[in-house]
This record gives structure tokens, sequence and C-alpha cells, in this order.
């Protein structure tokens, strides 16, 4: 089996990370295409997971949010893509998640004829708002293998009638917990004296932080709570916190700890040490689940593309109205336990079942 695995942001290198390391140069190649482009959201996570480094390094022109450069970025991507592979000539694809690289990869193996393995296929959140919802729908009826994480994703995907192969593997994320969670606080550069004294917070879906009046409701909510927060910054947040003129309020806060991009390994630390969760975040929504971590999310939403972590108590679907979210924090403040000990994400074994599946078909 010779397989392309091509990656782009921050979540893909994560998750991707236990596949790769199953593989090697002989039997796969790595392809980066730089969605994400600034070292604190990419390629750090590469030297952190002591991943091996990609054997085609892209450097798009599109790498900003616009409508329009969502668009030509894609197109900009296949064509890189297309000149890779054919020097390649691999018997599969991987593609994995939902982002402009993983729509791009399965865009480019379809039309050169070579088979896609998807990924977390069949997570749905029913959001036409999101583009990795057009993204994830495009990907799973183009694809011929599908990685489901959970059953619910599964049957998703058997009620869309998709032609591919359907295989229940669990999350790829929670291997990746499971691999590096013990080295976390050896490696974090994070060193807080006391665990379970604030709440751990992060923001970026184009949904939210686009819209002036869901981030000013979102904001407030999170200032008024007067909750001890870490609330660690997105670039794309960022920008539109100064555009619309509540950056300032984060900074004068005397309750919210404004911390640059974190690392994987401080990302972990602080999930464990963090009391809860407050995100708009689908990776966070199944990370928190891992038996390492076990932590509550509230989720900045209005819809959930992880309804298993919802359903097991792990995960609270709150809204974007500042009443709501003030309501929920404070509840969760005073009770921030979750009922199961299990993750519906699987035990930690899904790449190595990835695997044993592609060498079998």
């Amino acid at each position: 089996m010779r397989a392309v695995i091509v990656w782009g942001t921050r979540p893909e290198i994560i998750k991707l990370s236990p596949v790769i390391k199953l593989l090697n140069k002989k039997n796969s190649t790595i392809i980066f295409t730089g969605q994400h482009y600034d070292y604190n959201m990419s390629t750090q996570f590469i030297d952190e997971l002591e991943l091996r480094k990609p054997d085609y390094e892209m450097k798009l022109t599109k790498i900003q949010n616009t409508t329009t450069d969502r668009a030509t970025q894609i197109g900009e991507i296949v064509l890189n893509l297309a000149k890779s592979i054919s020097t390649i000539d691999p018997d599969i694809v991987l593609v994995h998640g939902d982002t402009n690289t993983a729509l791009s990869i399965a865009i480019t193996g379809l039309k050169c004829s070579i088979p896609i393995a998807h990924i977390e296929s069949g997570l749905r959140s029913y959001d036409w708002r999101m583009p990795e919802e057009h993204n994830r729908i495009a990907i799973d009826h183009i694809s011929d293998v599908l990685f489901a994480p959970t059953v619910v994703s599964k049957q998703t995907l058997l009620q869309e009638k998709v032609h591919g192969k359907i295989y229940v593997t669990g999350n790829t994320s929670i291997d990746a917990i499971q691999q590096n969670v013990g080295k976390a606080e050896k490696k974090a550069r994070f060193s807080l004296d006391k665990q379970g004294d604030f709440a751990l917070v992060s923001l970026h879906r184009g949904e939210n932080v686009d819209n002036p009046v869901i981030l000013s409701s979102i904001i407030k909510g999170l200032l008024e709570s007067r909750m001890e927060m870490i609330f660690l910054q997105h670039p794309r947040t960022v920008k539109q916190l100064r555009r619309f003129g509540l950056y300032k309020k984060i900074l004068d806060s005397k309750h919210i700890s404004w911390v640059p991009p974190v690392g994987y390994f401080d990302m972990l630390y602080l999930m464990k040490k963090c009391k809860f969760i407050i995100s708009d975040s689908g990776g966070l929504q199944e990370e928190a689940t891992s038996p390492a971590i076990r932590k509550k999310v509230l989720v900045l939403r209005k819809t959930s593309d992880r309804p298993e972590a919802i359903s097991l108590g792990f995960s609270e679907l709150v809204g974007t109205t500042t009443r709501k979210i003030i309501k929920a924090i404070k509840k969760t403040n005073n009770d921030p336990s979750v009922p199961s000990n299990k993750s519906p994400y699987g035990t930690g074994h899904a790449a190595q079942k990835i695997i044993n599946i592609l060498r079998r078909i």
C-alpha cells in the first residue's frame, strides 16, 4: 500500500499524527498545504509531536478568510496537489475532517482516479453557515472508504446513501491524547499552582467571531460571569475583536487571562488543570471525553456536530446569547462533573484500526 496523506491545519496534524506514526517513508508520502500558515497554528505541532517532515510543502497565496479567498484557496490547493500526486502515483489518498485542505485532496483524488479514504466521516451540524459543513458533506459523498468515529456518524452516512464502504473506528483524537498526555506536564511551558480554579476558553468559528452581534453577546457573557478564565487567542478572533471594538474589553478584564496561541502539550496541560472548558471547537468536544481529561465543555454554538458528547453529558449546547452563557457558566462552576467514564469516541486504537482496514482492502 502506498498512501498520500495531506494536512494543512493544526487539527489535521494532531489527529493524523497517530496514523503517521504507523507508516513510514516507504509506504506513505506527506503533503503540507500551508492552509494554517502561522507556525504557532500549524508546523509547531509537527515539531512537538516529533513527526517526520512533509515530503512536499506548499506556500499558498490565498490565505485570508474572505469569501473569495476561501473559494480560490481550494482551487490553488487542487492545482498544486494534482502536480504532486501525478509524480507519486499512490494507491490511496487519506483525507481527514472538513477543512479546505480536506476538500481539495478529495477533489484531486476523485479527478485523478485515486481511491479516497475519509477519516472522521459522517459528522453533521446541519448548520449551513459553517464552511466545514459544506466540505464534510462533499467529502463523504466523494470518498470510497469512510472511517466513521461512532455508530451515530455511521448511521448518518447510511441515511445519506454514500457510495463508499463505511467502518466504525473511533476518533484518532483520543489516540493522540493517550500517546501524549503523559508528556504534557513535563513539556508544557505553563506552570499553574492551582488546579480547577479557572475555565479554559477558546473561540474561533466564523459564524461566531465574524458576526459583531454574536461576538459581542459572547464576550459580554464571558465578562459578566466574572469567572476566572484563561482565554486562548486565535488570529481570526483577535482580528475581529479589534475590528468590532471588543479587544480592549478583554484586556481590561480582571478575570480573564488573554494568552497567545499555545502548543499541543500546553493545551493538554491546561485541559487537565482547568475546572471546565468554554468553546466553539468541535475537536475540544471530542478531546474532553478522553479518560485522561474528562472535563465538561460548554459549547458556544447553536448546533453541534458531536451529539455523542452531549448525550453522555460531557458537553452542553449553550448557544450564543449573553443570558444563557452566564447561566451555564454559573451552573457548571457549581458542579463541573461529567457522568460518564467512557468516551464515545473510542478507546485510543482508531489509527491502528484504520491502517489494518486499509491494508486488508
